[in-house]
């Protein structure tokens, strides 16, 4: 197994995949061969792969999203690194997708969520909801993404690996030359120490050589303590890590008093419903957030509705 999965590795890096994924695919692939008592995956085909698709449907009762991950994870071995692509799964029973709105706070929720955060933490919640970030996007954020002239953000390397600009609230713009300030005074003692070099996309760390420590490659919200970078072994400053941030987020919910389901992904939610409810359109919602479909988009519409006064109850007719 371990000489499979090295050639696993090796292609989804020589593919940039991100080490996340790298991960999760490495980990269904284990699954899959252990499922079918180790049998080499290259002596199975379309029916093994269906039963095990299906047992996690039925059996594991996994969400759709996880079962999606396990088959691409299962589809990527066979077609990338085996040369057997299979052909399509008819046969597999899917995980049933639900269909639920999202959950949205008021304002006067995400002030209340907002006030009991304090420094990073609150920055980074605040650019959720102020710039409709996902967490993600906002712990990878580099000292260059952000454009105080143009009062923009440059998200980088998206969801589907796709850029986008959003927009930079003005009421961030003093907090965020204060985050800078403390994040160069930190990235100038690395250096006289001998580290500051940060992770680089892809192969510009080999393109560029000295640019891993230049300033504005440094990340905008980096970890506490240097650690070893998996893939080179280099010790290195990572950005935060998003458990800190959701356990955050998920504590200041309750102190709120919030009883909705809310987390670092309902302030993104939020942004894009206030958004539309202050009349701005679909279109450039869309935009703002990186929806490849406004179909995705138009989800939002349905939570404004349910709360206007297009249609009245009978219990409040005179």
């Amino acid at each position: 197994m371990s000489e499979l999965l090295n050639a696993v590795r090796g292609i989804i890096r020589a593919k940039h995949y991100s080490y996340r994924t790298e991960e999760a695919y490495l980990d269904w692939i284990k699954r899959f061969i252990l499922f079918h008592d180790k049998r080499h995956p290259k002596d199975m085909s379309e029916p093994e792969v269906t039963r095990f698709l299906t047992h996690l449907a039925v059996d594991k009762q996994i969400a759709a999203s996880t079962q999606n991950q396990a088959m691409a994870a299962i589809l990527f071995l066979y077609k990338e690194v085996l040369k057997q692509p299979l052909d399509w799964l008819d046969d597999v029973v899917r995980a049933k997708q639900p269909e639920r709105l999202p959950v949205v706070l008021t304002k006067e929720e995400v002030r209340s969520l907002l006030h009991q955060l304090k420094g990073e933490k609150w920055l980074i919640a605040s650019l959720l909801y102020g710039a409709g970030l996902r967490l993600l996007e906002a712990l990878r954020l580099r000292v260059k993404d952000v454009d105080f002239g143009y009062n923009q953000i440059v998200v980088r390397d998206g969801k589907g690996h796709k850029d986008r600009i959003t927009m930079l609230p003005v009421a961030l713009k003093e907090p965020l030359r204060k985050q800078l300030k403390s994040v160069k005074a930190l990235h100038e003692a690395d250096l006289a120490e001998g580290f500051g070099a940060v992770y680089l996309p892809y192969a510009l760390e080999r393109k560029y050589q000295k640019a891993n420590r230049q300033w504005g490659w440094q990340y905008l919200f980096p970890s506490r303590q240097r650690t070893l970078d998996p893939r080179s072994g280099l010790s290195r400053r990572h950005h935060l890590s998003e458990s800190a941030i959701q356990s955050a987020v998920h504590q200041a919910v309750q102190k709120a008093g919030i009883v909705k389901p809310a987390s670092c992904h309902t302030l993104r939610h939020s942004f894009a419903t206030h958004l539309l409810e202050a009349g701005y359109d679909i279109r450039s919602i869309q935009e703002l957030l990186g929806h490849q479909d406004v179909s995705t988009t138009m989800i939002y519409t349905h939570v404004v509705q349910r709360g206007s006064a297009v249609v009245r109850s009978p219990m409040d007719e005179g």
